[in-house]
């Protein structure tokens, strides 16, 4: 094989990545209200683009100077409504609101305890000061995370005097609060309680761990009790609330709202795609002006560019709705079953069902779904949601889609004799007699996933 230099002609096809459609692809993936912030900051960088700021384009004159862009087809084509004039279709509805709100003031339990704090009197500088540092460090689960050695070192007195602001932080509300472990947590709440249980109180400090395990037999006969007596005792302490934080807020809340919304009508199923929380987007008229003159500026250049800039952001945007429509319209075809029946009529379906249906490639619908919400008739999804691996069925029909296996599961169990509980290869039998191919294993990986406990772990005494 003989090697050396030379000139070949070859033709090849390949991919380049341009900003454009970098930013194409950026603006598909994002959520509504993802959207609404990056426009807000393309607005900011770009001066020719206006939001929230329609205003009616001037007429071209006869003396338009030739620039990258074809004036008189875009002043006509804002006057006919074309893709290089975006207005959101909730515009002007004062009534209009696209958002799940959650209304009010948000408060953290850092805040509710100080106020806590500030309401108690009799207290020294000293002692509000250790308050405070044991406040800032409870974690969002209520939880204390510092000990009184390591406060006490830090604060410079004595732990004595810690450990009785760890009192006073636990005698505040929620109750629970201030806890350095679960079993102190459950104590702070059973003491709480009008008339303490006593054999509760003695499975939280002495066999916390066995209970976790439910194993009933093994406290009874430590705690000389029945093995019924514990099991109400392990019901009652079920209502107790091992995170006595989790009904504050931590940080700021995050607001869903629906990118599309499905709705029956007429017997058919019609898509919206939601553009009602989306600004008004406009090119500056100023700048319009500039480009018509025809005396030479420097500046021309910058503002074509920016000019070609917020055209390639509006269609941009356009296609992101046309696309979004069009993968919402195939999945709420497919998935009709799952809007009449509910999930009993889920079907199993993948990015690659879609793609072939619209035409598109696998990574454009899985960019399309991603962080996107679809309200329906049976209430509010994640379009992920509706894409779901299926198991086949033993007389070869349609297979059913994990989601749908799952429900029957919980469904079984829910109705299964408490004193004798089905065991994972009795559901196998079960499921396999109802036309579902599936194994023993898989029953049980699906129960651990619905967090349901073993059959053992379910009997009631």
């Amino acid at each position: 094989m003989q090697m050396g230099f030379g000139l070949y002609q070859q033709q090849t096809l390949k991919l380049v990545m341009t900003p454009e459609l970098r930013q194409a692809i950026t603006i598909l993936q994002y959520s509504a209200v993802d959207l609404v912030d990056f426009l807000q900051q393309q607005a900011n960088e770009n001066p020719v683009l206006d939001i929230d700021r329609p205003q009616e384009a001037p007429a071209p004159s006869a003396n338009d100077t030739p620039t990258d862009i074809d004036w008189r087809e875009y002043m006509r084509a804002n006057a006919t409504g074309d893709d290089t004039y975006y207005t959101r279709s909730g515009a002007g509805n004062p009534d209009y609101d696209p958002f799940n709100f959650i209304s009010g003031e948000v408060m953290t339990l850092e805040r509710h305890l100080m106020e806590q704090v500030s309401m108690l009197r009799n207290l020294t500088a000293l002692e509000r000061r250790i308050l405070h540092f044991l406040i800032g460090n409870v974690n969002e689960n209520g939880y204390l995370l510092v000990s009184e050695m390591e406060a006490s070192s830090l604060l410079g007195t004595e732990p004595e005097k810690v450990e009785e602001m760890i009192w006073v932080l636990q005698s505040l509300e929620p109750t629970g609060v201030g806890a350095r472990s679960l079993a102190e947590c459950l104590l702070l709440q059973l003491k709480d309680e009008p008339e303490e249980n006593v054999l509760a109180s003695a499975i939280v400090e002495h066999h916390l761990e066995d209970l976790a395990e439910k194993r009933y037999q093994k406290i009874a006969q430590s705690l000389q009790v029945t093995p019924q007596e514990v099991q109400q005792a392990a019901d009652y302490l079920r209502t107790l609330n091992p995170r006595p934080a989790s009904e504050f807020a931590h940080g700021t809340p995050r607001y869903i709202v629906a990118d599309v919304t499905i709705e029956k009508v007429a017997g058919e199923y019609v898509v919206m795609v939601n553009e009602g929380g989306l600004p008004n987007l406009t090119i500056n008229r100023f700048y319009q002006q500039m480009l018509q003159k025809n005396e030479p500026d420097p500046a021309q250049r910058y503002i074509q560019d920016k000019l070609n800039s917020a055209l390639w952001l509006i269609r941009s945007i356009e296609q992101r709705r046309m696309t979004l429509f069009r993968v919402t319209q195939a999945i709420a075809e497919e998935q009709q079953g799952f809007f009449e029946k509910g999930i009993s009529g889920l079907k199993p379906m993948t990015l690659r069902d879609i793609a072939e249906k619209v035409g598109l490639h696998e990574s454009t619908i899985s960019r399309a779904t991603s962080n996107k919400y679809v309200q329906t008739p049976r209430g509010l999804f994640e379009l992920k949601y509706f894409f779901t691996t299926g198991l086949k069925s033993s007389d070869g029909g349609e297979a059913s889609s994990v989601i749908t296996i799952k429900e029957k599961l919980k469904a079984m169990v829910e109705a299964e004799d408490k004193k004798k509980p089905l065991s994972d290869q009795k559901i196998t039998d079960m499921l396999v007699a109802e036309g579902v191919e599936i194994s023993r294993r898989t029953v049980a990986k699906y129960r651990e996933e619905l967090n349901i406990d073993s059959s053992s772990k379910r009997k009631r005494f």
